[in-house]
Formats: C-alpha cells, structure tokens, sequence
C-alpha cells in the first residue's frame, strides 16, 4: 500500500467503495487522514465498514470541514450529469480529486526519486502498459504494475528510490488528476469514445492530453489528427516529445512500425523486430511496441535489454490472446475489443474470419468496420447488437444470430473446421460493452475461453502463444 500522508490530520470525503475506492480509502486512513465514506450500494458500504473505514450518508454531512472529496473514477464527474455527490462538493467550493492525483501529490513530496510511466489512449493502453511492466522486469528492474489495467495505483507496493510506476490511466482518472506529473507520459490514439460522459469528442481529447503535457517525456501517436495536433502544440511550447507510430509513412523522425520491424525513423535503424513474435502481431501492436520502447529508453534501460523483455512477453489476457488451435484452426479471444475501432486490429491482422460479435453496442456501430467485411468468413453474432450488426453486414459478409457466446464458438468452430483456408480463424472480437451479457470483458473472455476449451480435439496454447 501506498500511504497517502497529503492529507494527514484532515476531513476527507470519499465517494465510491469499488476495488480502488476501497484501495484509496485505506491508503487516506494509513496515511493519517480522518476519512468519510459513501456509496450508493449498501452492501459496498457494509464491506467497507467492516475493513474499518468509517461510513456516513454524505448527503446529510456537512461539507464546510472537508479538505477535498476523493471520487471513484466511475462516478459521474460531468456527462451526463453530475452526481449528487459532485453538486454537493462543487457547493461547498471543495476540490474533487482521485487516486491518481493522489499518487501524483504523494510521490512529489516525499519521494520524487521513484519514477512514474503513465499510459493513456483510447485503445492499446493495457497491452502497452503490460508490455512497459513485462519488459522493466524482465530486466530487472523493480517495477509496480497498476491503475486502470488491475490493481489499484494506492494498493501498490510503497514508494522508493529506484522503484518505477507503470501506471495505466483512463480518461476518467486524469480527470480527476489535475497535477499529474509522469516522468514519461504516453497518449497512443484518439478515437470516439466515453462520449457520454465527457460530452464530445473536444473534450475527450483535451482530457487525455493532460496526461502527456504534465509530463517530463511526451511519447505520443501520430496515426490520428487528434494526437498529431496534441504532438505539435506539445512541441511549440517546448516540451520533449518522441513521436510513435504503426506506419513509418506517418513520421519524419521517432520510432515507428516498418514491416513487421520498429525502426528509428531518421535513420531507418532496426531497433527490435516483430515478425515471428507470436504474440505482437500487427501494426497496432507495431505502435504499442514503439510507444513501450520509447518509454523503456526513458528510464535508462538498453535497446538490449528492450528486446530480451520484448521476446518473451506472452501478450495480455482478452485482447488478441490465442488460446487454442483444432486442427488448422486457431481461437483468439479478443474480448477487450469493446467498440469497433479496438475491433479493427484484429480484423486487419486476420484472413478467413469467423467472427464472433456483439454485445451492447457503442455509438456509430460498426459501420466503421466495412473496408474488413470482405475478409469475413462468417459472423456469429451475439447480444443486443445482434440484429443491427447483421443488418449492417447484410450483403458485405455472411451472418448467422447466435444469442449466446456459447452457441457461437459451436457454430463457428464446426464452420472453420470445413474451411478450405490454411489457417481459418475464430476470433472473438465484440465490438461492443458487454454489460448485457457479462459483468465485464473479463468475464466474456472467460467464457468465450471455456467454451472453446470444451470443443472436442482442441489443443490449447501455452502463455507465451506456443502450442502446449
């Protein structure tokens, strides 16, 4: 744990009582802060008490003596509405902040020695992230591993010179995280998304763009106009950035993806090379790869060293994660695709494509999707969006309504198993929320795992992607 001593001898109210306002909560109380908490479940604020952090309805309190509210980041801040919390702090003219600004204001003060990588964008920051960790302690180094990807940032082993900080923030923690000063900060991509609770896609992007302007080292994307305009303005005003990108074309100077190679753009020098790495495949990966050297180089390690970490990295659970082959077909969960842009790498990277999709939609569909149609096998899909993605393929690619995640790794698994292609491909790859269905993405991977895993002749693959 991280003891958050900020705000030692103080009121402090605390709405959210999830994994990391629990975290956070404890880390106030560790650090000598006199903590209110709150929540809107019940049973949340049962848990709570019983671990010893004091809870009392918020909505009765007086807020005149509280030195700042510390909100969960899945609470409402501004779109669609403030919550009722928010209103009552924003009254009391209290500030609003969260765990992630909480790590920030504890390690300036008591120990700036330790480093902090911070990892945004709309998709590929968890395999960035991971792949960060993976390749920090493949080298030795001591390395803690958290925030939006897991593990709560203030559940974190205590801050100490040397140690380094990978820490994967989403738009809702740096909106919370007005002073957050990363030693190296990297925005991937930009597309649409969380709209409803940042309002438009204006403010989505200037929130993220804190990250990376708080930041000593800026390594930003350059495959969207959003992070371009972030990069140039980042520049202007003096800051270092390292430019990254999954097309070489894109960029007259940083690292970028070069025919299954990271390559040093100035002067086309091979930094790692990706082509049998049986995990990073594609040129998503190509830009996630990038960013993860760009940042390792920052905290001092070798390009050696880098691609040591980089070969055996076995690649995170739920997104492109080959779980299993029967036959000459292979099975790919790629949960983590929850809308259809973090759906499109794994179409990209594919041929012969039974495509399992659907869940509760995101705005725009998957209309975006259509330049990939033509490399669909088959579509089985599943959920709410099942009807609206079939119509939306109708004539582009075939489609069968399955219901259930269940029937459609039966069906697409019998179909591939009759393809003439060399290496048909089950993909599940949503393209959507899966809260109709599941809990989590988590979860949906899960079972999309356990279904597969209970076809007959399926041989498993190991962590690493190599056949068990």
């Amino acid at each position: 744990m991280i003891a958050v001593t900020q705000f030692s001898g103080k009121k402090v109210a605390l709405f959210g009582l999830g994994g990391s306002g629990m975290a956070t909560a404890l880390a106030l109380i560790a650090g000598g802060a006199q903590v209110t908490a709150f929540d809107d479940n019940a049973e949340s604020c049962r848990i709570a008490a019983e671990k010893g952090i004091p809870i009392a309805n918020l909505r009765h309190m007086d807020w005149s003596g509280f030195a700042a509210l510390v909100l969960a980041p899945g609470v409402p801040l501004t779109h669609p509405k403030p919550h009722w919390v928010v209103e009552q702090a924003k009254t009391a003219d209290i500030e609003i902040i969260g765990d992630v600004e909480l790590l920030a204001r504890e390690r300036r003060a008591t120990c700036p020695e330790a480093k902090l990588i911070a990892i945004t964008g709309t998709n590929g920051k968890s395999t960035t992230t991971a792949l960060i960790g993976h390749i920090l302690k493949a080298a030795g180094r001591d390395v803690e591993v958290g925030g939006n990807i897991g593990r709560a940032v203030l559940d974190l082993a205590p801050l100490a010179p040397g140690r380094i900080y990978v820490v994967e923030c989403s738009s809702y923690q740096i909106d919370l995280a007005p002073t957050l000063d990363a030693d190296v900060g990297l925005l991937l991509n930009l597309t649409p998304d969380h709209l409803d609770r940042h309002g438009d896609m204006t403010r989505y992007a200037a929130i993220k763009e804190r990250l990376v302007a708080g930041a000593k080292l800026a390594v930003v994307g350059a495959d969207d106009d959003y992070c371009t305009a972030i990069a140039e303005r980042l520049e202007k005003a003096g800051h270092d950035v390292v430019s990254i990108s999954c097309d070489r074309a894109h960029l007259s100077r940083g690292l970028a993806f070069d025919g299954g190679a990271i390559v040093s753009v100035e002067d086309g020098a091979l930094v790692a090379d990706l082509s049998s790495h049986p995990v990073l495949r594609g040129a998503h990966n190509g830009q996630n790869t990038a960013a993860a050297i760009a940042a390792c180089r920052a905290v001092g390690l070798t390009d050696a060293e880098i691609r040591d970490g980089l070969s055996s990295f076995p690649g995170l659970a739920h997104r492109m994660q080959p779980v299993a082959r029967r036959g000459s077909t292979i099975f790919v969960n790629d949960s983590k695709a929850t809308n259809a842009e973090a759906s499109a790498p794994a179409l990209k990277t594919f041929s012969d494509i039974h495509w399992i999709a659907g869940g509760r939609p995101k705005e725009g569909g998957i209309g975006a999707l259509a330049p990939f149609f033509p490399k669909i096998a088959r579509a089985y899909l599943i959920g709410e969006a099942a009807e609206a993605f079939s119509a939306t393929l109708a004539g582009a690619a075939d489609t069968v309504i399955c219901g259930t995640l269940e029937n459609a790794v039966k069906q697409a698994a019998d179909d591939a198993a009759k393809s003439k292609a060399e290496t048909p491909v089950v993909v599940l790859s949503p393209a959507c929320a899966s809260f109709d269905q599941y809990r989590n993405f988590e979860k949906r991977g899960d079972a999309f795992v356990s279904a597969v895993m209970a076809l007959d002749g399926v041989e498993p693959f190991t962590a690493t992607g190599k056949e068990a």
